[in-house]
């Protein structure tokens, strides 16, 4: 089998950042019609992995705070987490670059490192795992990486490593 794009990225150079993970085109006009967007909180193989509890927590506060955004909720195709619990996967509508997304990512790990209440979709008839949540830690992740990363941006957090 043909190794797919995600597993050709070195993983052992890759810093915490916002990446373009892959284009998707329309076949019959080869447009872009979605990126997919690699949102990567931890470095792969070089710190702890997120426990499933904050990741699940990320991913339904995430996914709610982009499907009621005011111009991001019909942008946005997906969010949710990578099996390796590293970070997150973003899906938007068009042909976008990282820089083009740096702030909607921002405010959405804002709202998660400041959010209080009840998780959204966090009840048994609406998630098949709800009681796998931990908000203070999703808190936690959600505002040490709007901190030590978000804010301070640079290209090797914006491009993969060759």
């Amino acid at each position: 089998m043909e190794k797919i794009e995600s597993f050709k990225v070195n993983h052992e150079l890759l810093k915490r950042g916002i990446y373009v993970s892959r284009r998707d085109y329309d076949n019959d006009t080869n447009k872009v019609i979605a990126t997919t967007f690699d949102i990567r909180m931890k470095e792969p193989n070089k710190e702890p992995v997120m426990n499933t509890a904050e990741l699940h927590t990320i991913e339904h506060l995430g996914a709610t705070f982009l499907r009621n955004h005011e111009v991001y909720k019909k942008e946005t195709i997906y969010f949710g987490p990578m099996g390796c619990r590293t970070g997150f996967y973003a899906i938007f509508k068009g042909n976008l670059d990282s820089t083009d997304i740096i702030e909607i990512i921002k405010e959405m790990f804002k709202f998660i490192s400041e959010y209080e209440g009840d998780i959204p979709g966090a009840d048994a008839k609406s998630c098949g795992n709800y009681l796998d949540q931990n908000l203070p830690f999703a808190k936690y992740e959600a505002n040490k990486f709007y901190n030590e990363v978000l804010l301070n941006l640079m290209q090797e957090n914006l491009v993969y490593p060759n």
